[in-house]
């Protein structure tokens, strides 16, 4: 089945579709070679570096039927007709990596998101499992997602890889996940990685998906990384968003619409303390941004919040805090 029936059948009632790659370590195979240094060397380096995942060789993505290999985490293939712009692009997904045992053997591997966009409305994730054998990586893994599919957290726990979602519940439409859910995997020699059913369905995506966690800003907009210091802060207490501007904390009452994702944020309250010209900048510019965001949702586990930016739209970026 490809991605495009799957999409379909996920729009008429089927939440999501998982999809197994033909890649375990009994099939078809995508190898890289590990770093420097001996084969005994390599094995004792324990899970596959960010470094190596994003240059790897991976296979069973969904409508590429031969293994691709990323170059500092993209890969492009050939245009789909000669006097046609548009080809399948790959994506390591925002440096995002899970490590632990898959395969019980007492070595870490490794999970990483890849997301591929075939030109259209589409965007395909696909979660693959990797391991080091012999000094070489070896793509142990691949399975499908789903389309659109926002990833709220992700996980190695117990030997399964642990994925919580929103994606498109039987009543949403393609471009507006509603549904929360948390989907697993095992890796099996026989297949490599099959779907587990763990909690399935959690319920609907609501502003209270992200309360009980704090959020520091890490960017202004999808290329423009946000300053460290001071930081810029966003919690949900009692239905109010409430955290540091920079400066000042600052409190409002968001409001959500009709569709999933959607909200109004309200008038913004602020203490009145005055601080030096950079922080006093960040503080303004981050309190303009927020009183015009529209939706909020995830991106690689980050929280987003959209906004209207000058005719267009920007997103904000949040990673969550520790405790």
């Amino acid at each position: 089945m490809s991605m495009r029936t799957a999409a379909r059948s996920a729009a008429v009632g089927l939440s999501v579709i998982l999809l197994s790659g033909a890649c375990g370590r009994g099939g078809e195979e995508a190898t890289t070679p590990g770093s420097a240094g001996d084969a005994g060397a390599a094995a004792d380096q324990g899970a596959p570096t960010l470094e190596e995942l994003k240059n790897a060789s991976y296979a069973g993505l969904e409508d590429l039927p031969q293994p691709i290999t990323l170059e500092d985490g993209v890969w492009e293939g050939a245009p789909y007709t000669a006097d046609s712009p548009v080809r399948p692009r790959v994506n390591f997904v925002l440096d995002l990596r899970a490590t632990g045992d898959l395969d019980a053997d007492g070595d870490d591997e490794a999970a990483v998101l890849l997301n591929l966009a075939t030109g259209g409305t589409g965007q395909f994730l696909h979660v693959a499992a990797v391991d080091r054998v012999e000094g070489a990586l070896r793509n142990i893994g691949t399975a499908f997602i789903g389309d659109r599919v926002q990833v709220r957290a992700f996980q190695i726990e117990s030997g399964r890889i642990l994925i919580d979602v929103v994606r498109a519940g039987p009543e949403d439409a393609a471009c507006c996940p509603g549904e929360t859910a948390t989907l697993g995997w095992e890796w099996r020699p026989e297949g490599g990685l099959s779907a587990v059913q763990v909690e399935g369905s959690t319920g609907r995506l609501t502003l209270e998906s992200i309360a009980g966690a704090g959020w520091v800003l890490r960017k202004w907009a999808w290329e423009e990384e946000a300053p460290t210091e001071p930081p810029v802060t966003l919690r949900l207490e009692k239905g109010r968003f409430a955290g540091s501007a920079g400066c000042n904390n600052y409190f409002t009452t968001p409001q959500e619409g009709e569709m999933p994702g959607e909200i109004t944020v309200g008038p913004i309250g602020a203490t009145r303390m005055s601080c030096p010209e950079p922080a006093m900048l960040v503080e303004a510019r981050y309190l303009g941004q927020l009183e015009r965001v529209r939706r909020y949702g995830f991106l690689g586990t980050q929280l987003a919040l959209t906004y209207g930016h000058e005719g267009g739209v920007g997103v904000m970026l949040f990673e969550r805090q520790l405790p």
